[in-house]
């Protein structure tokens, strides 16, 4: 008899974005933003759920990029510096609020942020990885692997030394931290393209996750659309995502981050959270809902909660419809950004803890169970499972590629397509190379993958921070270029290098020969 399995996998990615040369930058908070309000709240929903005897599953996705940046010495550092400074703004704000209600409300921020950095330096020691490690070994999660430095992938197929300098980086860096080969692969921007099917099959991971209409338009269609597994001609499990998510979190209850402090107070308030350019940045005070209305914390989780319980009455309602069809377990996979549930959208860990809560209860009345992408691979039959190609497809706007390519990015291919044959052409003409020359190749494979991030070009299309994304991608080009003609003409600066190694130290184990020629 059929049966409703739900499976929810979260991208947890953060560009790799590290300039110890200046501080205060607008871009790093980012990343200390998702600390603070994506990842240690989940962390204390994986616990509280543990505690429970809750049988939580979830697919987590940790970004190459993202992990570099939790174990970054600097950047931690700087994070609880930027902790300090909210509490110390909290603080502030409850001496200076005009009404009972703001002051109460700031308290409970402060609160907040002081029990989360207590955590965070004495629970967790500062190493974030280590904590969701721990989940891993418990079987309460399952870690995907996703290309280095998250690049849509499908337009670099003519050049397979990229793809594949971008899977065995990632690889590489993975076994060093996990100890273990994952079995999904994650495609950044969930950018499929049939030709990937080879690089899946080669690299020996067993499945992949594509857009919905990946599967509905592939060749030939998916008879069970989205809900069951299929094949591709090599032997890799395709699942499908259900994009049909309700945006529980523009409910008017829910508090507006965008209307933050750091934006409406006198700016000699919040100097503290000035941009070295003296952009403002947020403060993480928000006192308003969506509605701009003051912010009900307690209304908010209530609302979180119902709409979990609509959520998955809504998804059962469904299951009920689709088993008619189907005899086979019915997948319902939802794939999100992590920040969606936390930065974002500051109640989706409430909505996540109480949909989990929800699924259990309902598992004896309907049949219900949670697993992640693996586990309910393994419980399927897999010789039912039909063998098709999915349409290219993404999860970028309009379903394929228009994000990564159009007027205001369209420039950067040619130069990173020819930095790129560079790159081999390095590998090929040092293929022993030691010492200064290889630390020197290993800087210029580093450059090529900052380059080749998916991050940059995105932003440029959303036109937003444009002329950060354009000095990032810019300036990993010129790095790999100086380096280039440097070995080219046996003179580098070592100064420079050393300087650049410094700033750039992503990937520690790189080797610059995953960019040679090769028959996969």
């Amino acid at each position: 008899m059929s049966k409703y399995t739900f499976s929810l996998t979260l991208n947890a990615h953060t560009p790799f974005i590290r300039h110890p040369e200046i501080n205060c930058v607008m871009e790093e908070q980012w990343f200390f933003e998702s600390i603070s309000e994506t990842y240690i709240p989940l962390l204390e929903m994986f616990n509280r759920l543990d505690s429970d005897h809750i049988p939580f599953r979830i697919g987590l996705v940790l970004s190459p990029t993202l992990c570099h940046l939790f174990q970054d010495e600097l950047l931690i550092k700087r994070y609880i510096e930027y902790v300090d400074r909210q509490i110390e703004f909290g603080q502030a704000e409850q001496s200076r609020a005009e009404d009972i209600y703001r002051q109460q409300l700031a308290k409970l921020f402060c609160d907040k942020i002081i029990e989360r950095k207590a955590r965070f330096i004495n629970k967790y020691n500062k190493k974030i990885l280590e904590a969701f490690k721990c989940y891993q070994r418990k079987g309460l999660i399952e870690l995907l692997l996703t290309s280095a430095t998250n690049t849509f992938l499908p337009f670099y197929t003519a050049n397979p030394e990229s793809i594949q300098a971008q899977f065995e980086t990632a690889i590489i860096n993975f076994r060093s931290i996990f100890g273990r080969y994952p079995q999904g692969f994650f495609l950044p921007e969930m950018s499929w393209t049939p030709s990937l099917d080879s690089y899946l099959r080669a690299y020996h991971f067993a499945y992949t996750i594509v857009n919905t209409h990946g599967l509905i338009l592939g060749d030939p269609p998916a008879q069970k659309g989205i809900f069951y597994p299929v094949k591709t001609p090599s032997g890799i499990f395709v699942l499908g995502r259900n994009f049909n998510m309700p945006e529980f979190s523009k409910h008017t209850v829910y508090r507006d981050n965008s209307c933050d402090a750091g934006f409406e107070l006198p700016s000699d308030l919040v100097s503290a959270f000035q941009a070295s350019d003296g952009a403002r940045m947020p403060t993480g005070y928000s006192y308003y809902n969506k509605a701009q209305y003051p912010y009900d914390p307690q209304s908010a989780e209530k609302q979180a909660a119902q709409d979990a319980h609509e959520f998955l009455a809504v998804r059962l309602n469904e299951f009920q419809k689709i088993k008619q069809n189907m005899e086979e377990d019915v997948l319902d996979l939802y794939v999100l950004n992590a920040d969606q549930v936390g930065r974002f959208w500051s109640e989706g860990v409430y909505f996540l803890e109480a949909l989990f809560h929800e699924i259990v209860q309902n598992h004896n009345t309907s049949d219900c169970c949670i697993a992640t992408p693996a586990e309910y691979l393994y419980n399927q039959n897999i010789a039912l499972f039909q063998t098709m190609v999915p349409e290219f497809s993404s999860w970028g706007s309009n379903g394929y590629a228009e994000t990564w390519l159009d007027s205001s990015n369209d420039w950067i291919y040619r130069h990173l397509l020819q930095a790129t044959i560079r790159m081999t052409e390095l590998a090929e003409r040092f293929p022993n190379a030691v010492g200064i020359k290889e630390r020197t190749l290993n800087q210029a494979a580093r450059e090529i993958l900052i380059a080749q991030s998916s991050d940059w070009t995105k932003m440029l299309h959303r036109q937003e921070y444009t002329d950060y994304a354009r000095k990032q991608v810019t300036g990993a080009l010129r790095n790999f270029t100086t380096i280039y003609e440097a070995l080219g003409g046996s003179y580098l600066n070592m100064e420079w290098l050393t300087d650049l190694e410094r700033r750039h130290n992503i990937f520690p184990d790189i080797n610059y020969r995953v960019f040679r020629r090769r028959v996969l």
